[in-house]
């Protein structure tokens, strides 16, 4: 599976894979388009990019961070933007998208909605094993995405399995 911090300038990813009963992480970085670029060429290159990522990795799905509507709108545009181009090359891959808000990725990963930046880099390293926090925090934020996905679907999982144990006894 592949979490996905959209962004204009600065799109992190994070590929993790289940191994056992740890996450495995199998790419991670970033991808970042020029600043002096005209818009819908720099939605291009990110379109470009995210789908050799997904040839490349060949995720099952994608969990991308639900847009934050804060007081930048040109900000929140340009990652709306952002976050269109990604979910369609992900769409155009045949992969199902799931998307998260901030404050859910930082509640499932670290048990706060409201955990700092370091907090969630920290946390991430932790859960994924990592001698250190990803870097930079695009990376880490994609991957907490990530993680997050694989929490909420375990969760569901269960919840589907426990229903149907009852259902069935």
């Amino acid at each position: 599976m592949i979490g996905v911090d959209p962004g204009l300038t600065t799109t992190g990813f994070g590929a993790v894979r289940t191994r056992g009963a740890s996450p495995d992480v199998r790419a991670v970085g970033v991808i970042r388009t020029e600043a002096g670029l005209p818009t819908s060429t720099r939605l291009a290159v990110l379109y470009q990019d995210i789908s050799e990522l997904i040839e490349e990795v060949r995720p099952e799905v994608m969990a991308v961070e639900r847009v934050f509507v804060n007081r930048n709108r040109l900000t929140a545009t340009q990652v709306g933007q952002a976050s269109g181009v990604i979910m369609l090359a992900a769409a155009r891959a045949g992969l199902e998208v799931f998307e998260y808000s901030p404050s859910a990725v930082k509640a499932v990963v670290t048990g706060d909605g409201r955990a700092s930046k370091a907090q969630v880099q920290q946390m991430v390293a932790r859960r994924l094993g990592l001698r250190k926090a990803p870097s930079p925090a695009d990376a880490a934020d994609a991957l907490a995405i990530a993680l997050c996905h694989m929490q909420s679907m375990g969760n569901r999982l269960g919840r589907v399995e426990a229903a149907a144990r009852g259902a069935a006894g």
